[in-house]
Formats: structure tokens, C-alpha cells, sequence
């Protein structure tokens, strides 16, 4: 299965909020040691849409034609993409026709008759924009029909709602949709009518309910049902993850993910080893020993505490630095701050960072630091010109600093400014020729450019470096090569959790083998058990395996592990679309295809 846009495999994981991104800075990118998996990636991976996560859009994608509805509105039909606004139902029946025997049931039927004709004025009157008196009407018809003829009823009802939703009467609405699901409960005009009520409504977690129901009993093949899902999904991310962000207690990454955050910055100050100066003269001696800081000084003491890996401390002992006004004010600010965004504490890590950018005096190596961890720190906000601002200000003050260059690439992909991603990719070459990451975001950037522009040699040309070489291969479903270069990756950086969720993904997608898939995903957990990545992937697997309760705890944990509020939303919309299906389930008995 193709993915329709594969040129973002370049760079959506430079943007996507996942393990890795959640910082300000160098974990936005996609190489080895650094950021998550592309969202369309996973997606394609185990083919099911992102936010719904119901586990059948290649049902969708693929857009298979249904017949339409024929000249009786079926009260279980569907029309793909129609509005449903116009009322339904069968054409009246003869007078007296149905039952031959002229007993009883024929007395039935000659009420069902007054039935259909009342629902029949209604249509019309409905369609002349009446709709007080089509209310009127479909009211008579659902009086007068038997208690026992639950199509017709349903219906009744149903239309009677698309009258009220034309008044813009929406509890009216819902109420009626619910008799009419009652009556039919895999109604779905009456369904996506109450949807939509409960919409307007502001009643999220049931227009999610109603429009999961929906989206499964049209086979994901209705693009109306699907963007209401995402929206209302959307909606109750952002609302959840709001309130959770707000109160969240603040949580620590893993080690491996902090060294490989600073790891991608070759020009910051503040992650370099301790200088000698900055030892006793003994302790230069102790190879082995913690060594010990020779001035009084708090950010001295928390560039020890980095060495040792001792990261809980570092934010208090900058602080006394701060506080005491000391020698490494300027640096101090720069290290809490950086430690505030590995926290996920944007809010407090910003005006450190405004400090440091304003001290005229400070590095100039700092002030451009500071100034890609904001830049950065926008680009997660999504606010590109506060972040090209700020890129293009470091640019300008520190134009031999390579992380600048590097960092303002990945922003101009996101920006589909491809050329000029080129250009800053070559520039930070330039200034550091080692840089391995560098040399393969330049190759992603012209994958992209050339995959845009449908040259295949230049495509072949661009494919270079490990992890997203191996993005690239998978791409072009060249399984077996990608599979070779994320060994490659492992034997490189054997303590790297998110190599081993892309080859677990990629067994999916390649083999459909999922318990070597699941292995590998279980694997990154072992090595990092603050991985929300793989915590987030292993969830969306479980759902296409139907195992909503796994998937819900899979998303919980990654949801308290996420390192910005975009990020915790979008977790938020997966963890809420595996609890709607749930619910459909109970209430209905429906499932979307399983692996």
C-alpha cells in the first residue's frame, strides 16, 4: 500500500509532535538518536486513519463506489457525501392493499395508510420550506402509525428531526434522532443527524459516539462523516489536553533522550564538558571519580550534575545561580531553561530564554542558542514567523554558527520552502563538514524536491543516510534495503528506542508481521520506558487488533510522557477515538475490520 504524499517522510519528523519533537531545538529531527515517526508513516504502516484509529482506512482511501439509494429512502440507506437534510420514506401504499384477507389487519394497514399519506404531506411541505408545517405533519404520522412497524416509525421520527434541524432546533433534534435509533439502531441518517445535533449541542463525547457509528457502518467511505470525527476529535484533544498540561507534574525524559537532544547541537555552550578551570586540581586525576567543582558556584555545580547524568538537580542549582546574580548568570539561564523545555514547560522556559537574548553583553554563542530553542519552541507552537524571526536574528548575529543553519533547514521543509532548507543544509556542511545529521536532512530535502519534480535519478541520488535513508526505502517499498539500514542504525546506536519502533513498523508493512512488529516496538520500551512513542505506536496497533482496553492504557502512558500540549491533544484524540469505538461496540455491537 502507497502513501499518497511519500515525499513527507522528509520531513514530518521534524514537525511531528512526537518522542523527540516535544523540545525546543535538535530533537526535532529525524535521524538517528532524535525524533519520532512521520504520522502518515504509521498511518500507512498498519492502515488506519490517525485520529479515528478504527482500523479500516484503506476502506476508505480506496473509495469504492455503492450504488446510490434507490427511489425509497431505505431508513438504514446512505448516500455518499449528501448533506441528509431531505426527509425520507417509502411511496404510500394502495389503499387497502397488503393483506388479502380484509380482517383485522386490514384495519392495520389502513392506518399505516394515513400514516404514510400524513409523512407524504410532510415531505412536501419540507420541501417547500415549510417546515413548521411538515413538523405538523410527520407528528400525525407518527400518531397514527402502529406501534409495531418500527421502519416506518423510524423514519417518521427521522424526518420529523430534519425539520427541526432546519429550525435550527437541535435538542428537538437529538430527541427525535434517539426514537428513531431506538426503532433502528443502525439508522444511519438518524445517527449522523443526532451527530451533528450533539455538535451543536457542545456535546462532544456523543457526536463522537454517534459519528464513530457512522463512520463504521458506511465502511469509512464518507469523507463528511470522517471530517466530523476528526474535527470533534480534535476539539476534545485540544480540550483535555488544555486542563492536563495546565496541572501536570513535571516529568523528567530518559537519559538517552537527553543526550540525544544536546548531542544535536554542536555549537551550544552549555553542553560542553566542564572546562579545567572549572576542576580541582585533584579531581583532574580521578579518572573514574565524580569530580568536584572548584568555585561556589550553582551552575557549575548543575554542569557536574549533567556529567553525572544527575538531571533532576540541574533546574534548582541553575536557580541559585540566577538568584545570587553569579558569574554564569547569563549560561544558567540558558541551561534552566533548556531543561524546562526537556520538561515540557514552555511556558516557563520562554522568559529565560528572553533573558538571554536581551543580555547585549552575554556569548554570542548563547544569545543564538537561546534563540533556536525559541525558534524552535514556536515552530512546536506552530507560529512560523515568530520562529523564522528568531532563526533569521541567530543567523544574523552568529552567521558561523552551523546549529543555526541546521535548525532554520528543518523549519524551511516544514515551510515547503525546499530550495532554501537546501541552501542552510549546505551552509551548516560548510561550517561543520562532519555533521552526519545535517548531510542527511540536505538528502531528504532534495528527495522531496525531486520527488515533487518526478526525476528518478535525482530521487536515487538523494537517498543517503541510515534512518532516513531506510524512510526513503520504505517509501519506494523497497522493504528489504530499509530493513537493512535500520540494523545499520541498531549496530550504530544500539540504545535508540525509536530505531527499533521503525522497524517494528516496518514488519508490519512489509511482512504483516505482527508479532515481530510488536517485538520490536516491546524492545524500544525495554531500552526506554519513558519512549511515548513506542507507547503511542504500540497503542495504535492494539487498536487495529481490537484490544481497545490495551490501546487506551498504551495512549495514557504516552499522554504522561508528552513533552508539549500539541502533542498530548493529538495522544488525547487517539486515546478518545479507542473509548468511542468501545462504546459503539457496547451500544451496538459494532467493530471496524481488525488485523
Amino acid at each position: 500500500m502507497a502513501a499518497s504524499k511519500p515525499v513527507e517522510a522528509a520531513v514530518v519528523a521534524a514537525a511531528a509532535p512526537s518522542s523527540g519533537s516535544g523540545v525546543g531545538g535538535g530533537g526535532a529531527t529525524a535521524g538517528p538518536g532524535t525524533g519520532g515517526l512521520p504520522r502518515w508513516q504509521l498511518a500507512l504502516a498498519v492502515g488506519a486513519p490517525l485520529l479515528l484509529g478504527a482500523g479500516a482506512m484503506y476502506l476508505w482511501s480506496r473509495q469504492r463506489r455503492r450504488r446510490e439509494a434507490g427511489g425509497r429512502g431505505d431508513a438504514g440507506g446512505l448516500k455518499r457525501n449528501s448533506e441528509r437534510k431531505t426527509p425520507e420514506g417509502r411511496a404510500s401504499p394502495a389503499p387497502g392493499s397488503g393483506h388479502p384477507d380484509g380482517s383485522g389487519a386490514h384495519l392495520e394497514m389502513n392506518s399505516l395508510d394515513r400514516a404514510q399519506a400524513a409523512k407524504n404531506k410532510g415531505n412536501k411541505y419540507f420541501k417547500a420550506g415549510k417546515y413548521e408545517q411538515a413538523i405538523q405533519c410527520y407528528t400525525e404520522a407518527i400518531s397514527l402509525c402502529p406501534i409495531e412497524k418500527n421502519a416506518d416509525l423510524s423514519t417518521f421520527y427521522q424526518n420529523r428531526a430534519a425539520a427541526f434541524e432546519q429550525l435550527q432546533k437541535w435538542k428537538e433534534v437529538a430527541q427525535d434522532c434517539t426514537k428513531a435509533v431506538e426503532l433502528n439502531p443502525k439508522y444511519v441518517k438518524a445517527l449522523f443527524r443526532r451527530a451533528k445535533a450533539h455538535e451543536k449541542l457542545d456535546n462532544k463525547k456523543e457526536c463522537l459516539e454517534d459519528v464513530t457509528a457512522v463512520c463504521i457502518l458506511e465502511g469509512f467511505q464518507n469523507q463528511q462523516s470522517m471530517l466530523l470525527a476528526d474535527k470533534v476529535l480534535k476539539l476534545l484533544g485540544k480540550e483535555k489536553a488544555k486542563e492536563k498540561y495546565k496541572n501536570r507534574e513535571p516529568l523528567m525524559p530518559s537519559p538517552q533522550f537527553i543526550k540525544s537532544y544536546f548531542s544535536s547541537f554542536t555549537d551550544d555552550i552549555i553542553s560542553q564538558p566542564m572546562l579545567k578551570g572549572e576542576k580541582s586540581d585533584e579531581d583532574k586525576d580521578k579518572e573514574g571519580e565524580a569530580s568536584e567543582v572548584k568555585e561556589n558556584s550553582g551552575y557549575l555545580r548543575a554542569k557536574q550534575y549533567m556529567e553525572e547524568e544527575n538531571y533532576d538537580k540541574i533546574i534548582s542549582e541553575c536557580s541559585k545561580e540566577i538568584d545570587a546574580q553569579g558569574k554564569y548568570m547569563a549560561e544558567a539561564l540558558l541551561l534552566r531553561a533548556t531543561f524546562y523545555l526537556l520538561i515540557g514547560n514552555a511556558n516557563a522556559a520562554k522568559p529565560d530564554l528572553d533573558k538571554v537574548i536581551s543580555l547585549k553583553e552575554a556569548n554570542v554563542k548563547l544569545r543564538a542558542n537561546a534563540l533556536i530553542k525559541r525558534g524552535s519552541m514556536y515552530m512546536q507552537q506552530q507560529q512560523p514567523l515568530l520562529s523564522t524571526q528568531d532563526f533569521n536574528m541567530a543567523a544574523d548575529i552568529d552567521p558561523q554558527n552551523a546549529d543555526v543553519y541546521h535548525h532554520r533547514g528543518q523549519l524551511k521543509i516544514l515551510l515547503d520552502q525546499v530550495e532554501e532548507a537546501v541552501a542552510d543544509f549546505d551552509e551548516c556542511i560548510r561550517l561543520r563538514p562532519e555533521s552526519a545529521l545535517a548531510q542527511a536532512q540536505k538528502c531528504f530535502a532534495l528527495y522531496r524536491q525531486a520527488y515533487t519534480g518526478n526525476n528518478s535519478s535525482q530521487i536515487q541520488a538523494a537517498m543517503k543516510g541510515y534512518a532516513l535513508y531506510a524512510q526513503a526505502l520504505t517509501d519506494q517499498q523497497q522493504f528489504g534495503k530499509a530493513d537493512d539500514m535500520y540494523d545499520k542504525c541498531i549496530d550504530l546506536e544500539p540504545d535508540n528506542a525509536t530505531t527499533y519502533v521503525h522497524k517494528g513498523l516496518l514488519q508490519l508493512q512489509w511482512k504483516q508481521d505482527l508479532d515481530r512488529g510488536l517485538e520490536l516496538i516491546s524492545k524500544a520500551i525495554e531500552i526506554d520506558n519513558k519512549c511515548d512513542f513506542a507507547y503511542e505506536t504500540m497503542g495504535t496497533i492494539e487498536v487495529q487488533r481490537g484490544n481497545m482496553e490495551k490501546a487506551i492504557d498504551m495512549f495514557n502512558k504516552a499522554i504522561n510522557l508528552a513533552k508539549s500540549e500539541m502533542e498530548m491533544a493529538h495522544l488525547y484524540s487517539l486515546c478518545d477515538a479507542a473509548h468511542a469505538q468501545t462504546e459503539v461496540a457496547k451500544k451496538y455491537g459494532l467493530k471496524p475490520p481488525t488485523l
